[in-house]
């Protein structure tokens, strides 16, 4: 494990200087919509780690990570909304995908908001909220809107957990990427044991 996070420190170490960095950052955030395995949130922990205390460098990787999160959600709101249910099974397939579509379709119905923002906070939630606001016909300027909001929140937590961890361990890159990959897994069970509490409640109300 440590000698693949080296590895994976030095190949985006160098290139830190170069154009290329943003474009992978662009790709890779904006293609997890669709595609859940494409590592979005480590990679942008990851460049923050290495950028340190850079403020404007840090600002720009946040931006550009904003940008293409809400371009790759928009593609995924897309295409539940014109692909239809037949494309949507084949996109999450698998038992837990499946769960995960139906559970954001319930989501969707009873607090779309709340869903359209957070979702991105849980592992393969982001996909099956795109989808599901799309096939269940979420209005596209409400979403555009609050996917917007939920990619600049993910976009600056995500970069400042990175920046923490590099800002403790500013001469040991992988200490801090563990440090920023413990923070961030924090938050996610904290999204989650919320959506649990407030589930049980709502169910308890009902």
């Amino acid at each position: 494990m440590g000698e693949v996070l080296n590895q994976a420190v030095e190949l985006l170490r160098a290139q830190l200087d170069s154009p290329w960095l943003w474009a992978m950052v662009f790709g890779v955030a904006g293609l997890d919509a669709l595609l859940p395995f494409m590592p979005s949130e480590t990679t942008v922990v990851m460049v923050a780690v290495l950028l340190g205390a850079d403020l404007p460098r840090l600002a720009a990787l946040a931006a550009v990570a904003a940008a293409s999160a809400l371009c790759g959600d928009c593609l995924s709101h897309a295409v539940g909304r014109w692909g239809g249910p037949r494309l949507t099974a084949r996109l999450l397939r698998g038992e837990r995908g499946r769960r995960r579509y139906t559970w954001a379709c319930a989501a969707v119905e009873r607090h779309g908001t709340s869903l359209v923002v957070a979702a991105r906070f849980l592992p393969g939630g982001r996909v099956a909220a795109g989808l599901s606001t799309g096939a269940l016909r979420f209005p596209v300027r409400r979403f555009v809107l609050l996917d917007a909001a939920g990619a600049s929140l993910w976009a600056v937590s995500s970069t400042v957990i990175g920046a923490v961890g590099g800002a403790r361990f500013a001469e040991e890159p992988v200490k801090g990427l563990l440090l920023a990959f413990a923070l961030a897994l924090g938050l996610v069970a904290a999204v989650e044991g919320a959506r649990r509490v407030r589930a049980a409640r709502t169910a308890s109300a009902r």
